[in-house]
């Protein structure tokens, strides 16, 4: 089993970035596919990014690509979210997620392991 925790959100205006990153512990996240997602008040939780195991490929939500990449870091057992351009829709919580099996997937359903989330505030 694996526990994952995120940081590195907070409060940020229109146009600017922030890095979140996604720790684990117990298990080494190279043997998981990886999914950012974000949930705002009064909406259903959705994918924003995700990254495979095996080749490092890396797919995103229509809303945020060409704005945030996601990447891997094995040696620091950590996933990171790089988020450029921000937009007020881009409040949320965000949360990383692990699933153990091999092909990417957008649906939450899939993934077994989730941190607690954090905040991210764009203001205008």
């Amino acid at each position: 089993q694996v526990q994952l925790v995120e940081s590195g959100g907070g409060l940020v205006q229109a146009g600017g970035s922030l890095r979140l990153s996604c720790a684990a512990s117990g298990r080494t996240l190279s043997s998981y596919v990886m999914g950012w997602f974000r949930q705002a008040p009064g909406k259903e939780r959705e994918f924003v990014a995700g990254i495979r195991r095996s080749d490092g490929r890396t797919s995103y939500g229509n809303s945020v690509k060409g704005r945030f990449t996601v990447s891997r870091d094995n040696a620091k057992n950590t996933v990171d979210l790089q988020m450029n351009s921000l937009e007020t829709e881009d409040t949320a919580v965000y949360y990383c997620a692990a699933s153990p099996r091999y092909s990417m997937s957008l649906d939450e359903r899939r993934y077994d392991y989730w941190g607690q989330g954090t905040q991210v505030t764009v203001s205008s």
